[in-house]
């Protein structure tokens, strides 16, 4: 598998030819908005110990080698982005996403209805559990014949990163860097593997929405949730912030290159060298430990700034 591809997610080059794909124009006010910090969550910032080493890493993606990494104070929202603020955002500016303009997006197989999948025309071929899927996009994550009914609280999803970006700037916020990411996600404990620990079920208790089953083929949702859970499920991590393991990948606003932690500084460390492609944290439902465990907070992925799937989504943050 190419460096920094994720077999849980998929990327719009990984489609067959013959889609169209037109040019992908701004929609929004340049006026943003005062974003709303009361509803946000203070991060301390500080200095931890970034990345990993251990056996459960992928070195491929850039997951080490560990450093010492210190972040500013900053603010980040508590959950991902929801549909029902997402759905305020596109009422209030017109916003057509991209998944809208290029027609389609990534939905995965076990969630299309059976008269949707007879009309899916490609599949990938490095992941063919992904259906390229007309007419889904975030007001239709299965595709035309479904809905959001009973999701307005579940995180928005089929969300480019240029989407996520558009979003933050009418919001007045922006995208957290990957360091600022990982900080918030570990919740003030060192080393761990997930936000709360390093066993994924303390206590026998489910603690994130992630694959259970065989993958692609059986989910049998023993942690609740098919496709994605409400933002707020689960416990949260030491800092109040939920679902920063699985539910939904977040984009970040870095470039991604496998070198991040040899080519990156140690003071809020950001990578702006362009590279084709995004970064993304913290895994999504479709994650399982056979063959995708990046559901740990120093885990690492990717994808095009024009992509969109079922199972991509971000959070907002905001400086002091």
């Amino acid at each position: 598998m190419e460096i920094g591809k994720c077999c849980c997610s998929a990327g719009r080059e990984q489609a067959e030819a013959g889609i169209d794909r037109p040019h992908a124009e701004r929609q929004v006010r340049q006026a943003a908005k005062a974003r709303d910090i009361h509803e946000m969550v203070a991060i301390p910032g500080g200095t931890f110990d970034m990345g990993t080493e251990t056996a459960e890493g992928f070195p491929s993606d850039g997951e080490g080698p560990v450093r010492r990494v210190r972040v500013d104070p900053f603010y980040m929202s508590p959950y991902a982005v929801t549909n029902a603020q997402f759905k305020r955002f596109v009422d209030e500016t017109g916003y057509v996403t991209e998944a809208e303009r290029f027609g389609w997006s990534f939905v995965f197989h076990l969630l299309v209805s059976p008269e949707t999948a007879k009309r899916v025309r490609s599949v990938p071929q490095e992941v063919p559990w992904w259906y390229v899927v007309e007419g889904a996009y975030w007001a239709k994550p299965e595709g035309p014949d479904s809905d959001l009914c009973g999701r307005m609280n579940h995180p928005v999803v089929h969300i480019s990163w240029n989407d996520a970006k558009a979003y933050c700037d009418w919001a007045g916020g922006r995208l957290p860097t990957e360091a600022e990411w990982e900080f918030a996600a570990r919740g003030g404990l060192e080393r761990k593997t997930y936000p709360w620990g390093d066993l994924l079920k303390p206590d026998g208790r489910h603690r994130c929405n992630i694959w259970q089953g065989k993958f692609p083929i059986k989910n049998n949702a023993s942690d609740g949730y098919v496709g994605t859970a409400p933002v707020d499920a689960y416990e949260p991590n030491g800092y109040g912030l939920y679902n920063m393991s699985g539910n939904v990948w977040e984009w970040c606003a870095d470039w991604f290159s496998p070198g991040y932690h040899r080519e990156t500084s140690d003071v809020n460390p950001f990578y702006d060298r362009p590279t084709g492609r995004r970064s993304m944290r913290g895994g999504s439902y479709l994650c399982h430990r056979s063959y995708c465990n990046r559901y740990r907070v120093a885990a690492r992925s990717s994808n095009t700034p024009d992509s969109s799937s079922g199972n991509i989504g971000f959070r907002i943050v905001a400086s002091e």
